[in-house]
Parts: C-alpha cells; sequence; structure tokens
C-alpha cells in the first residue's frame, strides 16, 4: 500500500522536524475496518446468544485488531464511536450478562492493541458514573475465569472516574438508612474491591493496581487512607509466603500496587513512608525468590524509592547533544561546513546540586546493581532503567562513581548475565546523557568485547544476548553523541559492527549490528563508506548466514579500513568456533578474502594458523588445518594468474610447516577417537588443496603419509559415529582423486605402475571385506580415481564392481556396498570414456559394455528389506542414475554400441520403477525416464514406441509434471499399460501402488487402472492381452510376498469393480480358470494371514462367474471354513455372508436364508469337531461334496 500524502515525519528530541527522512514500508495508511467493524458491534445483540456466532464474532474481531498492533494510532479517530457504542449495550438495562460481558470482551480486544493508557482516558468519568460501575463491579464474580476481561475493564474504568475533582464523601449521602442499616462510604467500598483484587490470579489485578495508584493519590483520600494502604501492603508483603503459588500472586499484586504509587505519588507525600517500605523489602528478600517476576517488581520498586529519596531535578552535568536531526547529520557529512553543537557545562557542580544524599540511596543502588546480574532478561532491564533514572538525579562524583560500577560487570570472572546487564546500563546511560565523554576510552573497549562475547557451555551456547544488547549500545551512543565525541572510536565501532553484522552466528545479532550499522551511519555521518555497505549488507540481506560469510563479506573487505579488521576476526574467534559450521564457513571466507590482502595473508595469517593447527584444543586445530589448506589454495591461484609457484609466495618455513602437518597429528595419536572424526576430513581437505596448489612434495616420503590416511579413513569407516561417516569418506574420496592427478603421474598421462598396482588391488580387494562400509569406501575411491590410473585396468575394476552389485547369499545386508558399487560403475565408466573399437582393459566398448548393462540392470531388481524398510531402494536409485550417465555417455560417443534389447530393458525397468509406490524413488525414476526420452543431445537410440511416449509425455509439459504428486503421476503412468512393450512392467510396478497401503497412492493408482480397463472393455483383443499379462505377473511372483500379496489386493479390487464383467457370461472362461489355479497354489500351505484373507476376497469375487469354476471357489471357501486358524474361520464366514447378499443367484432361493442363518450363527472360532460338522451342513446346502482329510503317507 502507497504512503499516504500526509506529512509522515517526526520530530526530534529538539523539536526539529525531519519529514522526508523515513523508510519507506508497506504500512497501512488508516483504519480502513471501520464499516465492518460498525456492523460486527451492531451485530452482536443477535449473535451473542449462539455460542458459535459469538466466537466467529470474537475471533473476526481480533482479526481486525491485530492488523493495527504496530501502528495503533491509526485507531485513535474511530475509538470514541467505538467505545460508545459498545458502552451504549453495556448500559441497556434490557442487555442480558452474557451480552454485557461480550462487549467488555471486545472493550478488552481494543484496549489490549491501543494500550490501556490511552484507551482507559476514553471512558465516561462523570460523578454520576462511580455509582454504576462500583454497583457493576460489585456484581462481578471475582473466580469466573470466562469474564475476566469485565472485571479487567470495569477495574480501568473505575480508576478513570475516581479523577472527579469533588470529594467523594459528598456522594455517600445518608450513611444511614431508614432501617437503621449502616451504609459503606465509597471511599471504604472502592478501597476494599481494590484491594480484594489484588490478590487474583488474572489480568485483574494489573488493573486493580493502576486503581490503586489513580485512588489512593487522590487529595482527600491519601490524607485518611494512605498510611493505612501501606501499612496493609507492608503487613501482606511480610507475612505472604513466596513459595506458594497463591502467597505469589498476593506479592504480585501489593509490588505492584506499591510500585504504582510510588511512581504517581508526590515525593512530599510518599518520602516518609519510603525508608520503611526499603526495610521491609530488605527483610522479606524477594530478591531471592525463585520468581522472576516478583524480583522485577522489587527492582521496579526499589528504583522508585530511590527516586522518591532523591530530589526531582535534572543533573546540569549531563552531556547534551545538540542537534539530533538525521538530515542535518547527513548534510553535514556531505558537505565542508559544520554544524554547531551545545556544548554542556562539565565545570564543576554549581551550589545548586550540593545536597545531601540519603543513606538509603546507596542500598537502593547496590539492589539496582545487583539486579543487573540477574538470571532473567526482565529483571536485568528494569534495573537497567532504574539505573539511568537514579543516576540522573546524583551529583556527577556519585553517578561517575555508579559508571564506575556498571563497567564492573563487563569482566571475565563475570557470567553472560552480568555482561547482558551492564550493556543495557550503559545504553540507558548514554541515551539520557549520564554517560559522559570522558568516560568513553573505557566503555568503547568493553563495547567491543561484548560485541564478540560467546561462551560455550555444555552443548549450547551463551551470548547471543549480550552481543545484540551491544548492538542496542551501539545504537544509543549513535543518538547521545556528537560527532565530534565518537570520532577517535569511528574505526574500532564501525568494524566491529561490521563484523558482528556478517560474521555472526545468530541472526538477531547480525540484524541488530545492521540496524546499528546504519544507524551510526545517519546519525554519526563518519562511519567509512558507510551507505555503500549499508546497501549489501542492509537488515534483510544479513538473514543468510552463507550469503554473509561467502558474498557479502568480500564486497566489504574491498574497502581496506575494513579488510584486516575482518580477517582477524576471522582468525581469533571464528575458526575455533565452537560450531563446526562456523569454523567451515570461516574458512572458506578466508579463501575468498585471500585477494583482497595477500601479502598479509602469506606474511601474518599463515603463521599464525601453523601453530594452531598442531595445536592442544581441538576446535582451534580443525579451523585451522582447513584454514591453512583455503589460504594456500587461494594464494596458488593468485600465483597462478602471475605464472608463478605458490612458494614464491610463501617462506620456506611455511612450506615446511604446511608440509610436516599430517605427521605431528600422526605423531600425537590424534586422528584416533572423537577427535579424529574431525582431525581425517581436515587433513584430507589439506591434502587436496595442497595437490591443487601444485605444492612441490612429489616423490617426498609425506605422499606415503597422505596415502595411508586417506586409505585409513576409507577401510575403517565402521569405526566412526554415523554423524562423522559421510563427511569423512567424501573428503578422503576428494583427497585421492586430487593426490593421483599431482603426485601419481610420472609423465602427462601415465601413472607410476607400482602405486598404479597397489592401489587398484588393495580396492578390489576390499570389496571382499566382511565390512559393509569398508566396501562401500573402496568401491567408491575405485570410482575416483583418474583415468591414467584405471588404464590397462578396467577389466579388473570393473569386475570387481560388478561382482560387489550382486546380491549373494548370506550377504544381503550390504545393501550400503551394492549401491556405491553401482555407483562407481558409472563412475568408472564416465572416467575412462567409451571407443567402439578400443581395449576392454581401456575403454568402454562391444566387449566389456553388456557387463556393465547387466549389472545396473541386476541392481533394478534389488528388494531387500531389513529394520529400516526397503534398503533395496537405495540401490535402485544408484542403478538408475548410473543407467542414465552410462547411457547419455555412448549414446553420445559410440551409438552403435548401444542394443535395442539393452534400451528395452532399461526403459521398461524405469518404467517399472516410475509406477510403484515410494514417491521419491517414483519420481527419481519419472525424471530420469522423460531425460533420456526428450534428449536431444546426445539422441538415445532404439527407445521402444518412441513416438507414442512422446505423444503421453510431451517435451512442453515435462517440467510441470509432479512426479511426487499421485494426482499427477499415475494417469500418466497407467497410459504406458496400452504399450505392448511396456505393459508388464507397468503392470507389475501399479500392482505395488494399488495394493499398498498408503491411502492417496491406492486411491489414485487404482482409480488410473480402472479408467484404462474401462476404455478396454469393448476391446477383446486388447483385454485378452491384459488379462495374459496379469496372469503372467501371478505366476513369475508366486509365493513372492512383496509382490503377490499387494497383487491379490489388486486383483480383489478388480473383480469388485466388474472389470472382468465380460467373462461372467461364458462358462469355464481361461482366465478364470488359470485364475483359480494360481490362487490355490499361492496359499497352499500358507500362513500368513494377510495372504490369506486377501485370496478370500479374490474368491468371492470369482464366485460371479459361471460354470465349474463357481463350484470350485465354492469348495475353497468352505475349505478355509475350517482353516486352522480361527481368525481366518471368523473372516471367511464374513466375507462368504457379505458375498451371498451381493450375488443373491449364486445358490438356490430355497436354502438361502438357512445358508445365511448358519453362517451367521455359528461360532466360527469354537473348536475344529462343531465348525466342522456346521461347515459340512453348508457343504449339503449349497450342494458342494464334504471335503475329505488327506492321511498322510507313512514315511518311505
Amino acid at each position: 500500500m502507497a504512503l499516504p500524502d500526509t506529512d509522515n515525519g517526526f520530530t526530534g528530541d529538539d523539536g526539529s522536524g525531519e519529514p522526508d527522512v523515513i523508510a519507506q514500508a508497506n504500512i497501512l495508511a488508516g483504519f480502513a475496518d471501520s464499516v465492518e467493524t460498525r456492523a460486527l458491534i451492531a451485530s452482536l445483540p443477535e449473535v451473542h446468544e449462539n455460542i458459535v456466532t459469538r466466537e466467529f464474532a470474537i475471533q473476526r474481531f481480533i482479526v481486525i485488531m491485530d492488523r493495527y498492533q504496530e501502528q495503533p494510532h491509526l485507531l485513535d479517530p474511530h475509538l470514541e464511536w467505538i467505545l460508545s457504542m459498545l458502552l451504549e449495550l453495556i448500559r441497556d438495562e434490557k442487555s442480558p450478562p452474557l451480552l454485557v460481558h461480550l462487549c467488555f470482551k471486545f472493550v478488552y480486544i481494543i484496549s489490549k492493541v491501543r494500550g490501556y493508557k490511552v484507551f482507559m482516558q476514553l471512558f465516561p468519568h462523570e460523578v454520576s458514573d462511580v455509582q454504576p460501575v462500583l454497583d457493576l463491579l460489585y456484581r462481578q464474580d471475582p473466580k469466573d475465569s470466562e469474564t475476566w476481561e469485565t472485571r479487567y475493564v470495569l477495574l480501568l474504568w473505575l480508576s478513570m472516574t475516581c479523577l472527579i475533582p469533588f470529594d467523594l464523601s459528598r456522594l455517600d449521602g445518608h450513611l444511614i438508612s431508614d432501617s437503621a442499616q449502616v451504609r459503606e462510604p465509597i471511599m471504604d467500598r472502592i478501597l476494599s474491591i481494590a484491594k480484594s483484587y489484588l490478590s487474583v490470579s488474572d489480568k485483574s489485578r494489573d488493573a486493580a493496581a493502576v486503581l490503586v495508584s489513580k485512588f489512593v493519590t487522590r487529595p482527600d483520600v491519601k490524607q485518611k487512607r494512605l498510611g493505612d494502604f501501606l501499612d496493609w501492603s507492608l503487613t501482606t508483603i511480610t507475612e505472604t509466603d513466596d513459595l506458594t503459588l497463591h502467597g505469589t500472586v498476593v506479592l504480585d499484586g501489593a509490588l505492584q500496587s506499591l510500585a504504582q504509587l510510588f511512581k504517581h505519588g508526590k515525593r512530599e507525600d510518599f518520602l516518609q513512608y519510603a525508608p520503611t517500605v526499603l526495610q521491609c523489602l530488605d527483610q522479606k528478600r524477594i530478591t531471592e525468590s525463585n520468581q522472576a517476576r516478583l524480583r522485577k517488581l522489587v527492582v521496579k520498586l526499589v528504583q522508585r524509592l530511590g527516586l522518591t529519596f532523591l530530589k526531582p531535578r535534572l543533573a546540569k552535568w549531563r552531556y547534551q547533544r545538540g542537534s539530533r536531526s538525521l538530515t542535518l547529520n547527513l548534510a553535514q557529512s556531505q558537505s565542508t561546513g559544520t554544524v554547531e553543537a551545545i556544548t554542556p557545562d562539565l565545570g564543576p557542580v554549581s551550589q545548586e546540586e550540593d545536597y545531601d544524599i540519603p543513606e538509603e540511596v546507596e542500598n537502593v543502588i547496590e539492589q539496582l546493581l545487583v539486579g543487573l546480574k540477574d538470571k532473567e532478561t526482565i529483571v536485568r532491564w528494569s534495573a537497567a532503567k532504574g539505573i539511568g533514572r537514579v543516576t540522573g538525579r546524583l551529583p556527577k562524583e556519585l553517578a561517575d562513581e555508579v559508571v564506575g560500577s556498571v563497567l564492573d560487570c563487563f569482566s571475565f570472572q563475570e557470567t553472560d548475565n552480568a555482561w547482558h546487564g551492564g550493556c543495557l546500563a550503559l545504553a540507558e546511560l548514554g541515551r539520557r546523557g549520564l554517560l559522559l565523554p570522558s568516560r568513553l576510552s573505557d566503555v568503547v573497549p568493553l563495547i567491543l568485547k561484548a560485541l564478540t562475547y560467546d561462551e560455550k557451555r555444555g552443548a549450547c551456547s551463551l551470548g547471543s544476548n549480550v552481543r545484540d544488547a551491544a548492538c542496542y549500545v551501539c545504537w544509543a551512543f549513535a543518538r547521545a553523541y556528537e560527532p565530534t565525541e565518537l570520532k577517535p572510536y569511528v574505526n574500532q565501532i564501525a568494524s566491529a559492527l561490521v563484523i558482528t553484522a556478517i560474521f555472526d552466528r545468530n541472526v538477531t545479532c547480525r540484524k541488530a549490528a545492521s540496524a546499528s550499522f546504519q544507524e551510526n551511519v545517519g546519525r554519526q555521518g563518519t562511519f567509512p563508506h558507510g551507505i555503500d555497505i549499508l546497501t549489501a549488507a542492509d537488515y534483510f540481506t544479513v538473514g543468510n548466514l552463507n550469503n554473509c560469510y561467502l558474498s557479502i563479506s568480500v564486497f566489504i573487505a574491498g574497502f581496506p579500513e575494513y579488510t584486516r579488521p575482518m580477517i582477524d576476526h576471522l582468525v581469533a574467534m571464528k575458526i575455533n568456533h565452537w560450531d563446526s559450521a562456523i569454523r567451515e564457513l570461516a574458512t572458506k571466507a578466508l579463501h575468498n578474502l585471500t585477494e583482497k590482502a595477500p601479502d598479509y595473508m602469506a606474511n601474518t595469517v599463515l603463521p599464525q594458523l601453523l601453530p594452531m593447527a598442531t595445536g592442544i584444543d581441538l576446535h582451534s586445530r580443525h579451523g585451522a588445518i582447513l584454514a591453512c589448506a583455503e589460504v594456500t589454495h587461494a594464494l596458488y591461484k593468485l600465483a597462478a594468474q602471475n605464472n608463478k609457484q605458490v612458494t614464491d609466495l610463501l617462506s620456506p618455513e611455511c612450506v615446511e610447516e604446511l608440509k610436516g602437518i599430517h605427521q605431528k597429528l600422526f605423531d600425537r595419536k590424534l586422528y584416533r577417537g572423537f577427535g579424529g572424526e574431525l582431525m581425517r576430513p581436515a587433513v584430507c581437505a589439506l591434502i587436496k588443496k595442497m595437490s591443487f596448489s601444485k605444492m612441490p612434495f612429489k616423490n617426498d616420503t609425506i605422499i606415503a603419509g597422505w596415502q595411508w590416511l586417506i586409505d585409513d579413513s576409507l577401510k575403517n569407516l565402521h569405526l566412526f559415529s554415523s554423524k562423522a561417516k559421510q563427511g569423512i569418506k567424501e573428503e578422503a574420496l576428494s583427497a585421492l582423486s586430487a593426490l593421483c592427478e599431482e603426485y601419481y603421474q610420472t609423465q602427462t598421462g601415465q601413472a607410476n605402475t607400482n602405486m598404479q598396482e597397489r592401489l587398484v588391488s588393495q580396492y578390489i580387494e576390499a570389496l571382499e571385506s566382511p565390512e559393509v562400509l569398508t566396501r562401500c569406501g573402496c568401491a567408491l575411491a575405485l570410482g575416483a580415481l583418474p583415468r591414467f590410473m584405471i588404464h590397462g585396468k578396467l577389466q579388473q575394476v570393473l569386475t570387481g564392481l560388478q561382482m560387489t552389485c550382486r546380491v549373494k547369499e548370506r550377504e544381503e545386508s550390504f545393501t550400503e556396498a551394492r549401491r556405491d558399487a553401482a555407483t562407481a560403475i558409472a563412475q568408472v565408466c564416465v572416467t575412462v570414456g567409451v571407443s567402439a573399437q578400443g581395449s576392454p582393459d581401456s575403454v568402454l566398448c562391444a566387449g566389456n559394455i553388456r557387463a556393465v548393462y547387466e549389472a545396473l540392470l541386476g541392481c533394478m531388481s534389488d528388494y531387500s528389506t531389513d529394520s529400516r524398510g526397503d534398503v533395496g531402494a537405495w540401490v535402485r536409485a544408484a542403478a538408475m542414475t548410473s543407467l542414465m550417465e552410462v547411457t547419455l555417455l555412448v549414446a553420445g560417443s559410440a551409438p552403435e554400441l548401444f542394443s535395442a534389447e539393452l534400451c528395452k530393458r532399461m526403459m521398461c525397468c524405469l518404467a517399472q520403477q516410475s509406477a510403484e509406490k515410494i514417491d521419491r524413488y517414483r519420481a527419481h525414476a519419472g525424471t530420469i525416464f522423460l531425460q533420456l526420452l526428450h534428449s536431444r543431445d546426445p539422441v538415445v537410440p532404439h527407445i521402444p514406441h518412441q513416438e507414442e511416449l512422446l505423444r503421453i509425455f510431451p517435451l512442453e509439459g515435462a517440467d510441470a509434471l509432479n512426479w511426487n504428486a499421485e494426482s499427477q503421476a499415475f494417469p500418466h503412468i497407467a497410459q504406458l499399460l496400452s504399450l505392448s512393450q511396456y505393459q508388464y512392467h507397468t503392470l507389475l510396478g501399479l500392482t505395488v501402488s494399488v495394493g499398498g497401503l498408503t491411502e492417496s497412492t491406492v486411491r489414485f493408482s487404482s482409480q488410473s487402472l480402472f479408467d484404462y480397463l474401462r476404455g478396454i472393455q469393448q476391446d477383446p483383443g486388447a483385454l485378452k492381452q491384459f488379462t495374459d499379462t496379469l496372469l503372467r505377473i501371478f505366476r513369475d511372483n508366486l509365493r513372492n510376498d512383496r509382490v503377490s500379496v499387494p497383487f491379490l489386493k489388486m486383483l480383489d479390487q478388480m473383480l469388485a469393480n466388474g472389470c472382468f464383467n465380460i467373462f461372467t457370461g461364458e462358462e469355464n472362461h481361461p482366465f478364470c480358470v488359470d485364475l483359480l489355479a494360481l490362487c490355490k497354489e499361492e496359499i497352499k500351505k500358507s500362513k500368513d494371514v494377510q495372504k490369506l484373507r486377501s485370496c478370500t476376497a479374490v474368491f468371492c469375487g470369482m464366485i460371479q462367474f459361471q460354470g465349474d469354476v463357481r463350484k470350485k471357489v465354492l469348495l475353497q471357501l468352505l475349505m478355509l471354513l475350517c482353516h486352522p486358524f480361527p481368525v481366518i474361520r471368523k473372516n471367511t464366514a464374513s466375507q462368504v455372508y457379505e458375498m451371498l447378499l451381493t450375488y443373491d443367484d449364486v445358490i438356490d432361493a430355497m436354502v438361502l436364508d438357512e445358508v445365511m442363518t448358519s453362517l451367521s450363527d455359528t461360532n466360527w472360532e469354537s473348536d475344529m469337531d462343531t465348525v466342522r460338522n456346521h461347515r459340512n451342513q453348508l457343504c449339503d446346502l449349497l450342494g458342494v461334496p464334504r471335503p475329505t482329510l488327506v492321511a498322510k503317507s507313512p514315511a518311505q
């Protein structure tokens, strides 16, 4: 929404306007919901009786009001009519109590948004309002939890009516009525109700404290009741136990009321009571309570007592900034002229300030200083405000002592709570002009330390609140001091804020630092390159941590004032950070910053990092090793641009120390245990970067040490924690590839034969290791080897990987090894390339391509399962990716090697996976299927039914198809059923989806399948082809529960949906006969309850077929009625009963009722003899021969 054409300026502290310096934002222009609000309030009499309409009205009003939570002033012109409409309903004698409470709820919602201090002033406060409000309040039930808003609003209203300028005794009239009953004076009634609500547990307690502050400070009331009320409050505080829930509530109310009284009352009225109250608080020791709210209220009350002890005067010694205008500051920074500031008189304190400071003030200040170190933020914040208020009334010398005491919070013996409280206090003192410029030399270094405060404690870090508060201090200083006062510290503060804004781990701290930097740029106008930096690192862009470290930091480092401070901070504070993600980002940032200060990096930073790389602290060691690797590689890039070696930029000592890092760690056994999980990937990263940097270590003994580390890490992955394994494996593989490229070539393209033989043979040998992760690491190591290392060994490598891909007996659990071997096969093939006439030992050619495809296509049928579920899906996914990579490679270089038969098998396997039930793998298969289909460079040859596939999956809509969404994927996949070469595999995939467990998958897959079947009902040839395929799938997967159980479920749905109705008119149709035979074979001797239930449902569906099949089906069902499992007997009886209800023409109507009665009344879970008798009776009724037990033949 655009800003309205109104004066959006605001007035500075000195009264100067700043009409143009505002931030453009999406803000509301006014109260746009006035019509709806009026209608909503007018409808309350109609909607209040129905709970649904009532709740809807409340929620709608809350939604409307919440829009103005950040701009509540927009409600001000409308509050009067809103309140008058609600009060009219409240005052109406005909309004039922439910409507009155609803209106008060609306009033509360408004007061919550606008704030009670502004809103309560709109309440009518005539003399005539006192008695009705008081009476209405007396009629409320303080224990009714549903109507607390009514009591809250009434107490606020009563506090406004108390401001009438008449003695309350005039309202009493004759206190003795005609019946000689003495009525209580209004003064006592109001005080009594205020006291009663100070001890309730809802928000009415807060309103009661406001009522006390308004009522007891009236001239007539304070004269008669002030002392009594204070006595009551102190007695309540003394006698209440703060360890109970009720005691906490009572103390809360008493402390709130006292704090409000000492805030709003006149000093001369309360000064005589202040020492007594302070003494009572000291004796009660509430500051030691475990209730944070009570401690906060005590701090709040204590500061009010301190202000009561001190005369209400403004310290003349305080620092006063002259111009507070942003416009003038910006103009000053862009012009040669200067804006004169009002220089405060900092000379000796005038005689007017020489007065005795009561002894109690020292106690007050001490308690406030203790409050700065409290464990809760709300207490520290209240104490900080109290320090600011009290210090403003002290003489200069005493105020300076307070500042000194606050600075004592910034000791490294203190906790993060003390640092946070100290920052808040300094911000308050600076904001109020009580921190004189002479103290900045002491304060600024402490604030700079606070900006980087971070303390590791257990599994988390403390200090983000300290850094956030330090940003607040810098923000406050920007508004408090003249640019000339802060000029000596500008570079330090600017660098520290920039560093926090881009390198702090916590997003709130980064945003706070950015906001503080922006304030300083605007108010001070002296921050170097402030506007440019703000453009790159504004409040929103610093939200992304990676962007801050890797992008924004490079831009800011382009300004020389910030380059070295940023680098120094990363080295000193971030590469030893407790969070490994921050350490890694810091080292990448150092890599990027090297080009900004290469000499400083090579001559200063690297010599600092090298001792840390072999130091004692684990985190420092880890970060330093990564930093050495990144900086060295960055220096190599810079040297290469000038046709130099990296050694030309590094001193010989640095080169030797870089080379010796691994040996020092090995000698100290730092590769073992928990620390080894960090050291191994770090040193592997170092090896990689040293290799990339072409360090002159060829034929050096250190190469053997590096190779040992890589091999040991890959072969012992099972010894590391699950969290570290992947990182170690990835770094070791990338290090191996780089190390081979740089140090194992005798000349370009030729390998060191000894190393080639040793590495290839040891990795192939390790593929038969009993440790699955050793197989994984070594398989991927073979895939990571450069071409010259595989040359002449390709057949050996591929054979080893192909053997690893196979599922062998007693090795089904090696799923991860099969997955990584499938991945490695493609990596090896891509590395060596394709040549139709090449040698099978050197390139992918006619002699080895079939074996590669056979291995990968074999992986596509890996359906291994364990306690983790379908782990074979990992292998299938890896095989799909590898098939795509190898196919595109072959199609691009030697398409004649790619036979039509291989292409058909591959595309059919992908179609099957595209129809299966797991969303992620279905999407993976579908994506690869379309990539191969739509590939134009190169074109994949021999794709079956390519033209029909392109009609089903047009190139234009390929990106829009969401394979993860069942509603989109299955309608497309089901169309493949019409393509003869894809039908078998597509239906096989659909079988596990239609017969699966996931409701959405079953619904959309079955719907797509049935849509296809409905379309071929009038095509006998297509239907016969489909049923033949269906039976072939069943026959091929007999007793394969992964397929057969969902197949039976799918078959049940097909029969129930009439998909084979065309066969019901023909007796003994071959499809029905074959299906019955296969079902009998599937459940023969089966003890799988789920399979038996599904087969029972299929038998019940097959009853619709004519001829001998029906008799045979009935016989199978009756045999199941005597199954050894009671649950199967009961389930069969239930399904047969439902079957007879559905197909009532199956048996003779004369016996139907008797059969149904027998099925429903018989207890099929009773003993077998009883069940068999009932079953035999059913056989007789249905005309089916009784089944007879076959005696087991004697053992031969």
